[in-house]
């Protein structure tokens, strides 16, 4: 089974200025980007219509988060809805910053899912444990519950529009990285868990990406590995070696 490699840009909130972001886009903009990867990035609220109409057209844009109403009395939130009416194509559910800093369980997660993928977005599904539960081989089970949520609210066609990010929890942001014995390990676990769960087509299909401090400098090594299908960038998705990281497989 070959899947198409796949680099998200997770910006989080960064920059700090427009003009900050238009340098940013205006960097992507003239690099010479493998064009067999799909490439999204997700640049904060506040710019995403700005950086959708000034991308070039092969780079996708995607939203950091989402609320699951279409609208209402919800102060602060973004829609769905929203997102795809001014044409945002994804959108980042579950990331560990979600969970931890902002407390979204598994549940609410998967309820956010289902909405996304109800409106016509498509999901980058992040999934990941922390150092204490890999420390107490809990790495399966807890990527496993994460999934179980969504798994119960889906149907096998939805997975088409789903994609995982794996990100262990202690390598993001600190400069630890998963060791390729790790990250393929981990890959394969979930492969085979989407298999069991939803469908043996699913598990062959789904693209699972990478994410945890990924660098030009270890990207290539990562992007190897038969079960890492691209990557989930954060800090150096600000830094002119996202080309790299974009071009690992090149």
């Amino acid at each position: 089974m070959t899947r198409q490699f796949f680099v998200g840009g997770n910006f989080k909130l960064n920059p700090a200025t427009l003009e900050a972001g238009n340098s940013l886009v205006g960097g992507l903009n003239k690099a010479e980007l493998d064009p067999n990867t799909e490439v999204v990035i997700a640049p904060p609220a506040i710019y995403l219509i700005p950086v959708q109409q000034s991308i070039r057209k092969d780079i996708k844009v995607a939203a950091q988060n989402c609320y699951f109403k279409d609208s209402g009395a919800f102060t602060g939130e973004i829609s769905p809805k929203q997102l795809v009416d001014v044409g945002i194509p994804y959108v980042i559910l579950g990331h560990s910053e979600r969970r931890t800093l902002f407390h979204e369980d598994s549940t609410l997660i998967a309820t956010k899912t289902r909405a996304a993928i109800d409106s016509g977005l498509k999901v980058i599904l992040c999934i990941g444990e922390t150092l204490e539960q890999r420390e107490g081989g809990k790495t399966a089970e807890i990527c496993e519950a994460q999934l179980k949520a969504v798994v119960d609210v889906t149907k096998e066609a939805d997975w088409s529009k789903i994609v995982i990010a794996y990100e262990p929890v202690w390598a993001i942001g600190t400069g630890k990285v998963a060791t390729p014995d790790q990250a393929q390990a981990t890959h394969a676990e979930v492969r085979a868990y989407l298999s069991k769960a939803v469908s043996a087509d699913v598990g062959s299909k789904i693209q699972i990406l990478y994410g945890g401090s990924v660098t030009a400098a270890n990207c290539k090594e990562l992007a190897r590995l038969p079960d890492v299908d691209g990557f989930l960038v954060g800090g150096a998705s600000l830094k002119p070696e996202f080309a790299d990281i974009i071009n690992a497989r090149k």
